[in-house]
């Protein structure tokens, strides 16, 4: 089943300290899921990264991201990554999150692996009407 990874969920794997550090690797290293990130998603991470554990860690991040698939927003993307921000401005919803519905919508997956399930609960998608978050 393919899956679409969110920032926080890869911050959190990197993270051992992290509280949500099990539950995020335990779903990113689940059998039987494609893992796709979008490209800003990986910006996103690598900056917290940085920013937090320094250029070893990041590497090492880096490094890690050979297990995934990553899609950078084609052209026809953008215009519907604006249109959510623009929605969703009083959420708000960033363009990394709105980057992340473009992504499922075009794939056709409700599958969002995240542990910001706030901003995925209360957005609906064009072709379900919600999507299924991971972890549980």
């Amino acid at each position: 089943m393919l899956a679409i990874v969110d920032t926080r969920s890869l911050v959190a794997a990197a993270d051992d300290r992290d509280p949500d550090h099990q539950a995020a690797t335990n779903v990113l290293f689940r059998s039987g899921l494609i893992l796709t990130v979008p490209a800003m998603v990986v910006a996103e991470a690598t900056y917290l990264i940085a920013e937090r554990f320094g250029a070893v860690v990041e590497a090492r991040f880096l490094a890690g991201m050979t297990a995934f698939e990553v899609e950078a927003p084609p052209r026809e993307d953008w215009a519907r990554i604006s249109d959510l921000v623009y929605q969703y401005r009083d959420f708000p919803l960033g363009g990394t999150d709105a980057s992340i519905v473009a992504l499922a919508e075009r794939l056709n997956t409700d599958l969002i692996i995240t542990l910001d399930r706030r901003h995925f609960a209360a957005v609906r998608p064009r072709h379900v009407s919600t999507f299924h978050i991971l972890p549980e």
